[in-house]
């Protein structure tokens, strides 16, 4: 016979949040499980303040997740899933082919944090995220000043730490996913990998959004505020400062760079003259005029694209600007085409964030920058692909519906 007393009470196991950030996996977790994290951790003040903003109810350590005792952070409770998000900086394929700095080293070992966590308090299930460049972690060479990758021991690092896992009782297994696939209006594609010491299967959840599944893409489209005011691209500086006054935002850089201008020439022809269904909305702030748009970015080399598709990845900095080109009569006339940056936002919107989530200010009332936004958002990792791993891994831990946490509303985006 099972004595009640003496069953597992799932619900009394933690839930810990490494490199919490802005809180994109904290989300995730929240959506699928009903319950805040118990514990993040993070070094970055201001992530820290974001993250309290919206996950009131969690534990939260500003500290270097080096220095963070796993016994002493968890006072001897046990770990149900632990979620780690390392900084993938220097991993990235986005960096090029910039040489490392001598300080990137620690950057690069932040991941053996989880083999401590696992060493110590044994979590019973850890998901990690972190670019597909991950899976290549190995050996710098090079002096201090220019360290790189070597490329023959490429890998060698990331299965060393594998079987560190391994070595503590874990079945270890990695995949790459897009956010896309999961509800997310971003094609971000990122590495995961879910480790557990509990006996039972490792799942990965099947895609739910894309041709042939059960819901179509989600687009960059829908992440768009078209009532913002858009400036012409061939304003002075003179006007560019009048229309900035006007409409009481900063003022935009005009004249534009030579470079700015050929890729939005470039996108002009690509996405309006030479394509038979231009993405085309009226806005209401010009006049009710079929304005077309596409969206160019400021890094690789495919830089524009449709906005009936998924956003790219969005990196750490402004790097998604709106194209709109004004058009009129049969066949089009262009009578203008403007330009602005998207907006933070736009950006966690794209993400996978509701509007109800909070970005300009911390738990303290402090207000949050736009490049700290943004740099949190590129990040963050996207919720519906957390949501969707941590129902299939740890569907045990959701919480009862008498202490599940009330859901955010999301609100209405404001539309033309």
């Amino acid at each position: 016979m099972i004595f009640p007393q003496m069953l597992l009470d799932l619900h009394c196991e933690l839930i810990v949040d490494l490199f919490a950030g802005g809180g994109g996996a904290s989300l995730g977790i929240e959506m699928a499980t009903g319950r805040m994290v118990d514990i993040a951790i993070n070094h970055d003040p201001a992530a820290v303040a974001m993250h309290k903003a919206n996950h009131p109810q969690t534990r939260h350590l500003l500290s270097d997740v080096f220095e963070a005792d796993p016994r002493e952070v968890t006072q001897g409770r046990p770990v149900g899933l632990l979620w780690a998000s390392p900084d993938c900086t220097h991993h990235s394929k986005a960096r090029g082919g910039k040489p490392l700095r001598d300080r990137a080293r620690r950057t690069r070992v932040l991941a053996w944090v989880v083999t401590r966590w696992a060493g110590t308090v044994r979590p019973r299930v850890i998901i990690l995220e972190n670019v597909e460049e991950f899976a290549d972690w190995g050996p710098l060479v090079g002096p201090p000043d220019r360290l790189r990758p070597c490329p023959r021991r490429k890998g060698r690092t990331f299965r060393q730490w594998v079987r560190s896992l391994e070595r503590h009782g874990y079945e270890v297994q990695w995949r790459e996913l897009r956010a896309c696939d999961y509800g997310a209006p971003t094609i971000r594609k990122r590495l995961f990998v879910i480790a557990r010491c509990d006996g039972r299967p490792i799942i990965w959840p099947e895609p739910t959004h894309g041709p042939g599944r059960r819901f179509p893409y989600r687009t960059a489209a829908e992440c768009i505020d078209w009532s913002l005011p858009m400036l012409s691209i061939f304003a002075s500086p003179e006007e560019a400062r009048e229309w900035a006054r006007v409409h009481g935002v900063g003022v935009p850089v005009r004249p534009l760079a030579e470079a700015t201008l050929c890729r939005i020439a470039r996108g002009v022809v690509r996405f309006v003259l030479e394509n038979p269904e231009p993405f085309i909305v009226g806005v209401a702030g010009n006049g009710g005029q079929l304005v077309a748009s596409f969206i160019q970015s400021y890094y690789g080399a495919e830089n524009r694209q449709d906005l009936r598709e998924p956003l790219r990845t969005i990196p750490t900095r402004d790097r998604f600007g709106l194209v709109t080109v004004t058009i009129a009569g049969q066949p089009y006339v262009i009578t203008d085409i403007a330009m602005r940056m998207l907006t933070p936002r736009e950006l966690y919107r794209a993400q996978g964030f509701p509007d109800s989530y909070i970005i300009d200010r911390g738990a303290d009332g402090r207000r949050l920058t736009k490049t700290e936004q943004v740099r949190m958002v590129g990040n963050s990792v996207c919720p519906q692909v957390a949501a969707a791993l941590v129902r299939a891994n740890v569907p045990e831990m959701i919480a009862r519906d008498e202490v599940r946490v009330p859901m955010r509303r999301k609100r209405t985006m404001a539309t033309a």
